[in-house]
């Protein structure tokens, strides 16, 4: 489904990837592993047009998704959670919500129902604090929306950073929970994660990132037993 392919790009004259490739197949979960610094967010934001690659090719379903603008790859079933959330601290709930229905072109006036109540299926503290201004949630709360309102928009690959950054444990089994149920669903996911050991335990494959290049990947379940995955990540 996404297809990253020698990809090469920095910020400036400062390089960051040097030749990254990597896969997500259609309903998979797929983890994206490393270190403060290596890379891992800079590829996110290549992937979503928000920075361009010198080299290289990022394609979605087979398109080429170079030139294209954020809005315009949000719009092609892409959802990207961004670290520290980003939602919209001035306005409600409802009102972050509803924004994620704006990547859409048009859609029928059932469709913010389904979608708010499948929303509500998952995150049942949402519908609580519905009208709530979202500067008043928690930070667990706040991911919830930052998850929820790309859910809104119905991407078909979620791209997640750090979701669980800051969380207490019982946040991040929540938000465990959360990625194998899109799973289930058939949402696709490519996790960007600190916590080696909860992406490992949801995701299907993993990819270990240092200094801008991919040094291993593999199963899920070969690097939670690998002596790689201990030297590269601490765990």
């Amino acid at each position: 489904m996404l297809s990253i392919r020698e990809v090469h790009a920095g910020y400036g004259a400062t390089p960051i990837l040097f030749g990254v490739s990597l896969e997500v197949r259609q309903g998979e979960a797929v983890a994206l592993l490393g270190r403060n610094g290596m890379g891992k967010t800079t590829l996110m934001k290549a992937a979503m047009g928000f920075l361009k690659p010198w080299r290289g090719t990022i394609e979605f379903d087979g398109r080429a998704l170079g030139g294209l603008a954020p809005h315009e790859i949000a719009r092609l079933g892409i959802g990207f959670v961004p670290e520290n959330r980003r939602i919209f601290p001035g306005l409600t709930v409802r009102e972050n919500l509803e924004l994620g229905l704006s990547a859409l072109s048009r859609y029928p006036s059932s469709l913010r129902q389904e979608r708010l109540q499948n929303v509500f299926t998952h995150f049942p503290r949402l519908k609580e604090r519905f009208e709530q201004p979202s500067k008043t949630l928690s930070g667990g709360e706040q991911q919830m929306l930052a998850i929820a309102r790309v859910m809104m928009a119905g991407a078909r690959i979620i791209l997640m950073d750090e979701p669980t950054q800051g969380l207490a444990p019982a946040l991040v089994r929540h938000i465990r929970d959360m990625i194998g149920e899109l799973k289930r669903a058939g949402v696709t996911v490519l996790l960007v994660e600190q916590n080696a050991r909860m992406a490992l335990g949801v995701c299907d494959r993993g990819y270990i990132m240092e200094k801008g290049v991919i040094v291993f990947e593999g199963p899920a379940a070969e690097l939670r037993e690998s002596p790689i995955t201990r030297e590269k990540l601490g765990v």
